[in-house]
């Protein structure tokens, strides 16, 4: 993809407006602007440059506070116009200390966010985690949990309790999701399966 790609006419400054989405919880994080410079910086060194039109200058996101934003994919929108990066923060975005600069729930995205700390215990095996005990205990522990969980689920639901429901299903998504990390499956192949299906 080339800065040239777009088409930047009705902007009337050339500038391309780009929006970041968090890679991994699909939070829209911030949006700002790119010239061809900051535009071929982005993709040159992975780090998403924008220019600034307060400063006239380019601006590394994470220079100063060392929050970087790393790409990950980047896309055109249908009209040629407006960039879509799709990046791996490294902290909160937003200068407010927020994970995003637009005031969505905190929370949005934390299976996702849940789903790489479950990885990450299963690559460092930190003592005194549940979740290390899990994966030593090996798969047919981890999926009697499931089990478990899941049946402790349908009980809440036949009796109606909507919130010993939430507080079971947590739990069942939970172990499920550390199932789908031993047996090496992720929310993204999941979802391409139930994409699939659904065409």
């Amino acid at each position: 993809m080339k800065f040239s790609d777009f088409n930047l006419s009705k902007t009337g400054d050339g500038l391309l407006p780009a929006i970041i989405q968090d890679a991994r919880t699909l939070k829209v994080l911030m949006m700002g602007y790119m010239n061809e410079e900051a535009f071929k910086k982005t993709s040159e060194t992975g780090l998403v440059t924008f220019w600034s039109r307060t400063r006239s200058a380019l601006w590394t996101k994470g220079e100063t506070s060392h929050n970087y934003l790393h790409v990950v994919e980047m896309y055109k929108d249908c009209d040629d116009d407006t960039l879509l990066i799709k990046a791996i923060p490294d902290g909160p975005t937003c200068h407010r200390g927020t994970t995003s600069c637009f005031d969505t729930p905190e929370d949005e995205g934390f299976v996702r966010i849940l789903q790489e700390v479950i990885q990450k215990r299963h690559s460092e095996m930190p003592e005194g985690s549940y979740t290390t005990k899990l994966f030593i205990k090996g798969v047919k522990q981890i999926a009697k949990k499931v089990g478990e969980e899941a049946n402790e689920s349908i009980i809440e639901a036949v009796d109606g309790n909507r919130d010993r429901f939430i507080y079971e299903a947590a739990d069942l998504l939970y172990h499920y999701l550390v199932l789908m990390e031993q047996m090496g499956v992720t929310i993204d192949d999941v979802e391409k399966e139930l994409a699939f299906r659904h065409r």
